[in-house]
């Protein structure tokens, strides 16, 4: 598919210093990195640059931060780039400022600089002009580079603001991303089935209303499922169910009962068992049972062991899958079985286009097979499921067309 921006390809860098907007918003487990997938994409964007530009500037953010954290430091990030360049990064413990300034210039040809956590800034999430312009000329970068796909679905300082101050475009992975996406989305290898989990219908009615438009079949899990069982009837005891979803799902069904000439159940494919606990406590145990026999007190915590079976006979024969959303409680062993019997199946099939929304669901997969494993595994979450419903991505959108 072709990019509608221009890339690092299209710029004339060679010994300019160029700020690289990357996302390193990555889990942290007693202070030290537990999944450095979004580290280890950006490093073909900072490998291209190292070989082309003069020194490169990286900003990013890391957790929710409510001014100066030291737990949300990004020196932790400084330390893995420096084993996965091969190189040393500098480190500066601010984004703006004198320090800032003094760091850039007495860096030789060939650095790399990291600042600080951008959101130890209130004005990053503001997308505060002046925050942008202060970045902009603290770093005195020629070229800004977005490269955190993670976050381009957010007018932030870093993401929009910043691109009125220096001539912006896309690095490698957000090429990637946008490229592997769009095609997956446009122009699929057929047939295409979606596979869609996680808590909320709301939080994905817009992806679920153009899969309904695209797709050959749609599997639905997660506690998403519960809403829709509820929704034909089904009587679901304890389980997390969200409510004034009944004009939604009317809406859905509408579009698909126009779309399909068969059974619509064959079409939006729901749990017929359901596996569920008291609490989704780790020391929980698995009980499945058919729908009609969830009792008062059940929480339906993961697809059924039938289900998980007709999900995996449709998968098997897919072209294309895209999955965003674990299909069950997938922090507790006892409820990852489907989650786990999917990533399974994507994984031992390579010759199969498989896309991975990025958040939870990206995270879940690695533990069940290297992302070479599947065609593709975004690192976005927000992002990923924007720029599949369609939407505008205003950190894409405000860099320089091609």
């Amino acid at each position: 598919m072709a990019f509608s921006k221009r890339t690092v390809r299209n710029i004339p860098i060679s010994g300019a210093t160029v700020l690289v907007r990357a996302d390193y918003n990555v889990p942290l487990s007693g202070g030290k990195i537990s999944d450095g997938l979004r580290i280890q994409a950006s490093i073909p964007t900072l490998q291209y640059l190292l070989k082309h530009a003069g020194k490169i500037v990286i900003i990013s953010h890391l957790g929710r931060p409510k001014g100066r954290d030291s737990s949300l430091s990004l020196e932790p990030i400084a330390v893995r780039l420096e084993k996965l360049l091969g190189k040393s990064v500098t480190f500066v413990d601010d984004c703006i400022g004198d320090k800032v300034v003094q760091a850039v210039k007495k860096a030789p040809k060939g650095s790399v600089v990291l600042l600080e956590n951008l959101r130890f800034h209130a004005e990053e999430e503001a997308n505060n002009r002046e925050f942008a312009r202060r970045i902009a000329k603290d770093t005195g970068a020629r070229f800004f580079v977005q490269d955190g796909f993670g976050v381009v679905h957010r007018a932030h300082a870093s993401t929009e603001a910043i691109t009125q101050f220096i001539p912006s475009v896309a690095g490698l992975l957000l090429e990637k991303e946008c490229q592997t996406i769009n095609k997956a989305m446009e122009k699929p290898a057929r047939p295409l089935i979606a596979v869609l989990g996680g808590a909320k219908v709301s939080d994905k009615l817009q992806v679920i209303e153009r899969f309904v438009d695209i797709a050959d079949k749609i599997i639905i899990g997660g506690a998403m499922a519960n809403t829709f069982l509820a929704y034909k009837g089904h009587h679901m005891g304890a389980s997390m169910v969200e409510e004034n979803q009944h004009k939604t799902l009317d809406k859905i069904y509408l579009a698909a009962h126009k779309k399909v000439e068969g059974s619509v159940e064959d079409f939006i494919i729901l749990p017929t068992d359901v596996s569920v606990a008291k609490t989704p406590s780790q020391t929980a145990t698995r009980h499945n049972v058919t729908l009609g026999n969830v009792a008062k007190g059940d929480n339906a915590l993961d697809i059924g062991d039938a289900s998980i079976e007709r999900m995996i006979e449709e998968v098997s024969g897919a072209k294309t899958v895209i999955w965003n959303g674990t299909m069950g409680y997938a922090t507790v062993p006892a409820f990852a079985h489907s989650s786990a019997r999917l990533a399974l199946e994507l994984a031992s099939h390579p010759n199969k286009t498989s896309i991975i929304g990025g958040g939870d669901t990206a995270d879940f997969v690695l533990g069940w097979g290297e992302a070479e494993n599947f065609t593709h595994v975004s690192t976005g979450g927000g992002a990923a499921l924007d720029l599949m419903a369609g939407k505008k991505l205003p950190g894409v959108e405000s860099l320089l067309n091609a």
